[in-house]
């Protein structure tokens, strides 16, 4: 084998970088928390044969991160307050989340799936209308469209990219739809630009579901500030963790202040909590945030940026360290994206370069090495919720028969390419491990490079 072949480049790479990074670890006598390599006497020995996995120790944080000599300060006041509904901190969280993302207005409110619904309720779709939206997504991104009445339309996705594939958006455009739903999945930008212009093309609305994309920029702009709204999360897994909470946020002051009234019990903007005799203006809900939510928020907020940054800087690493392994395809960002958030760290994974090792196969052994690791989402285009929706009484009462033809349905919102994702080529490792070290992201390629070469050991459980 010549020096120049990559295969045997990269090994000689990892191998050396480990070495460094390990500094005098093989003679050592005892190991600090670092994650470092544990298998270079035997790099060969699978951990799901009973080796030693290449990440022993890891150290990459545990998740939420909470500092109480800073974090606490403002949630103890709040607690010694009294004033525990929304009140002045959750105005103050609003202005920030507002100012960071560069949007006129923000409304916190309960979590993520909840700032789906009010806004689709306030931009006034729902019965009759059709939504276009990916199949590769979480739950809430559809389940939001069918909460306020309307018909989830779904547009396969490009799988270099994760996202919904703008060349196949104008074909299922019809004159029932209404909007774009956009999901900007796994931290990775859609390609706004091009969505943005065909919907001013067909007149659509397009509602941004950034709660997966917190300060993810292109050219400069953040995502969730290119739609007539934008919707984040702060649910406790996310990259802005506050355990719930969500927020709206938009340059549209008419629409939120609708927002505002509907997450109030239909109360006029600046209404504020518990206030009686309010004069109610429309109908309304309650989708509030505590203060003490604010508090935590504004403690998250604070780290956001550097973390961000790290994360952003680590898959940029961690993608040039496997896009030459045969049979891995790192993601591919949308053109002019300038940050992306990275809530997951996802590749394409193909069998045929890993001697047929089945994708479960491979997350199993990558598991066992020490690197967290799944196989995403399933296809949500054919899970039961849509033809539940469909047999309802109230999907009934409003569009016919023919149009909640199920077997019809389904035919038309096939979506091959994801499909194919969904359970067979995408690999996620989750966000936290990308706040790790340059070392971490050596271990990890070096993982995925030790389950290669002996992916027919795996295969045929030699």
């Amino acid at each position: 084998m010549k020096p120049s072949d990559k295969n045997y480049s990269r090994r000689k790479f990892i191998k050396t970088s480990l070495l460094v990074g390990a500094g005098t670890f093989v003679g050592a006598s005892s190991i600090n928390n670092k994650a470092y390599a544990t298998n270079i006497l035997s790099p060969s020995t699978l951990a799901v044969r009973g080796g030693n996995p290449v990440i022993l120790r890891p150290d990459w944080p545990s998740w939420p991160i909470w500092k109480p000599k800073t974090d606490e300060k403002k949630l103890i006041e709040v607690m010694r307050s009294g004033i525990w509904s929304r009140n002045k901190l959750t105005d103050e969280f609003e202005r920030k989340w507002a100012e960071l993302v560069g949007s006129k207005r923000c409304l916190a409110v309960v979590n993520g799936t909840n700032a789906l619904n009010a806004s689709l309720a306030q931009l006034e779709i729902g019965w009759g209308d059709e939504v276009l939206v990916t199949p590769y997504t979480f739950i809430a991104s559809v389940s939001c469209i069918l909460f306020n009445g309307a018909i989830p339309v779904f547009v396969d996705i490009d799988p270099e990219t994760f996202q919904i594939n703008p060349d196949k958006i104008e074909e299922k455009i019809t004159s029932r739809t209404k909007a774009i739903l956009p999901v900007h999945i796994l931290g990775l930008p859609c390609d706004m630009e091009r969505i943005m212009s065909i919907a001013r093309k067909h007149n659509l609305l397009v509602v941004e579901d950034a709660c997966q994309a917190w300060l993810a920029e292109i050219n400069g702009k953040k995502v969730g500030t290119f739609g007539d709204a934008g919707c984040f999360s702060f649910q406790n897994s996310k990259n802005m963790p506050i355990g719930e909470g969500g927020a709206i946020v938009s340059d549209d002051d008419a629409f939120m202040d609708r927002c505002y009234s509907y997450h109030n019990y239909g109360n006029p903007y600046g209404a504020t909590a518990g206030q009686i005799s309010a004069g109610t203006v429309m109908i309304g809900t309650k989708l509030r945030i505590t203060e003490y939510q604010a508090a935590i928020g504004l403690a998250q907020m604070k780290r956001l940026k550097e973390q961000t940054t790290l994360r952003d800087e680590n898959a940029t690493y961690l993608k040039s360290l496997i896009q030459n392994i045969e049979g891995i395809t790192p993601y591919k960002l949308t053109p002019n994206v300038t940050k992306s958030a990275f809530h997951l760290f996802p590749f394409l994974y193909n069998k045929e370069g890993f001697s047929g090792l089945s994708r479960d196969q491979f997350l199993k052994a990558l598991a066992a090495e020490g690197v967290p690791c799944s196989g995403g989402y399933a296809e949500l285009n054919k899970m039961p919720f849509l033809k539940n929706a469909f047999n309802s009484k109230y999907y009934q009462k409003f569009y016919s028969k023919q149009e909640l033809d199920y077997d019809r349905y389904s035919e038309e919102n096939k979506c091959p390419a994801n499909e194919k994702l969904c359970n067979e080529w995408a690999v996620w490792i989750p966000q936290n491990v990308l706040l790790g070290s340059k070392s971490d992201m050596n271990n990890i390629a070096n993982a995925i490079q030790k389950i290669k070469d002996n992916a027919e050991k795996i295969k045929n459980k030699v």
